[in-house]
């Protein structure tokens, strides 16, 4: 074969295998979400470059208390009425999105007051009164999102990801932008809560533009205890997850001391948290993708693997280039202040890859109705993680990093191979 052929056959290989990929669902999924969160991490590196700069080790550990209660508090939105949304029949899915919007509402508005009441006993806890104002502001939030909630939800189930992707990209784009801003300004913390307030109603704006459901009726408590009974098991598992996300946060604040946190949470913010975002975007798509392809056990297998390969093929070169080059930008980009928190950023980078198998598991079990063994598992594995933070806390901030990776390496593939033996092996009765 000529090199003339040899050339002309790869190009021909190349163009089909990207009319695969356009044709798979999840595929396209990910590519609008892609997209969005590029968008996103394009503002958010002007803020992440300035930030270092104008903000001192002490304002990025109230910065991490302050998110990490909001964070808390935020898990208990995920109870799965999102889920539930996804999953119900055509002939359902009204009557369920007018029961799921008042059941909403009144739980982010109880959210909103559970919040300004914890900001009292965090800042009693960490012996630091300034705290209470920025977390009650950030509460603010939780009565700004039932607006568009429920839209945000059907546009997901009806995989307009392109929608949903653009209304992000506004919303965290132009809190970035602010970010960057108001840390010039001199705001210090209030550069990091303030834009978060501001710019949330932006996306539920767009979700009521791109929708036209509406609430049909007055208020109902009609199917509530359906749609509780469902999510329990997914809100566990998400208060688990919260609980692993930012328990090393308030072991390094409390036994190390806000400014080892801030070095901490510096290296979470610029390292992980840039992988956590696309995890996120990944995971987004997920859920859908699997429901929809649940009819069948040989359908439902071959759209998991399908997932996985993409997973990997995404999340492992990025986080492997960021480790290694992470010697040479954290000096150069932000600094010479923040070199101690290298070895941090690069052990907690690392711990990116097996999260987003983690959820995938969890969404494979959930998809064949099984997420009361995916919260058993978390239970199990958070008891774990609490427990080696606390050995790695002995050593320092980096042996709390070391911990993260360890624990996540020795446990989440365990986790993916055995849900994937008992749904396609084990137990095959659920699908035909």
């Amino acid at each position: 074969m000529s090199l003339g052929e040899k050339i002309q056959q790869f190009f021909q290989r190349t163009r089909q295998f990207i009319g695969r990929k356009l044709q798979d669902r999840f595929a396209r999924s990910l590519g609008w979400l892609g997209i969005s969160q590029a968008l996103i991490r394009f503002s958010r590196l002007g803020a992440t470059l300035l930030l270092p700069r104008f903000l001192t080790p002490e304002d990025y550990g109230l910065a991490a208390l302050v998110l990490t209660t909001y964070e808390f508090t935020r898990t208990f939105t995920r109870f799965g009425l999102h889920a539930k949304l996804i999953q119900a029949k055509d002939d359902e899915i009204g009557e369920l999105s007018n029961s799921a919007f008042w059941l909403n509402l009144v739980l982010f508005v109880g959210l909103f007051v559970l919040q300004c009441t914890l900001a009292f006993p965090v800042a009693w806890f960490y012996d630091n009164d300034r705290l209470i104002l920025p977390i009650c502001v950030l509460a603010i939030t939780f009565l700004i999102v039932p607006v568009g909630q429920i839209q945000s939800s059907l546009i997901q189930r009806e995989n307009r990801l392109k929608d949903y992707a653009m209304a992000q990209s506004l919303r965290y784009t132009t809190a970035n932008i602010l970010t960057a801003v108001f840390a010039v300004a001199g705001l210090g913390l209030w550069a990091i809560v303030l834009p978060r307030v501001i710019a949330a109603p932006i996306e539920y704006f767009i979700l009521l533009r791109k929708h036209k459901w509406r609430p049909s009726q007055g208020f109902t408590t009609h199917r509530w205890g359906e749609i509780i009974k469902f999510g329990f098991n997914i809100l566990g598992v998400q208060l688990l997850q919260t609980a692993r996300e930012n328990m090393d946060y308030l072991i390094v604040g409390r036994f190390i001391g806000i400014r080892e946190l801030g070095f901490y949470y510096f290296a979470y913010n610029a390292g992980l948290g840039i992988s956590l975002t696309i995890i996120n975007s990944i995971t987004t798509a997920l859920l859908p993708y699997l429901c929809a392809a649940r009819e069948t056990l040989s359908q439902l297998k071959a759209a998991f693997l399908s997932s996985l390969k993409t997973i990997a093929a995404v999340i492992i070169p990025f986080v492997m280039l960021q480790s290694m080059a992470a010697r040479f930008y954290v000096p150069f980009i932000f600094g010479e202040e923040w070199i101690p928190a290298i070895p941090i950023l690069i052990l907690i980078c690392i711990s990116a890859i097996p999260r987003p198998f983690d959820q995938a598991s969890f969404y494979l079990l959930t998809a064949v109705d099984r997420s009361g063994i995916g919260l058993l598992w978390n239970i199990g594995f958070t008891v774990l993680f609490g427990l080696s933070l606390l050995v790695g806390v002995q050593f320092g901030a980096r042996g709390v990093a070391i911990s993260v990776v360890a624990i996540y390496y020795c446990f989440v593939p365990t986790y993916l191979l055995w849900s994937m033996r008992y749904v396609f092996v084990a137990r095959k009765g659920f699908l035909t």
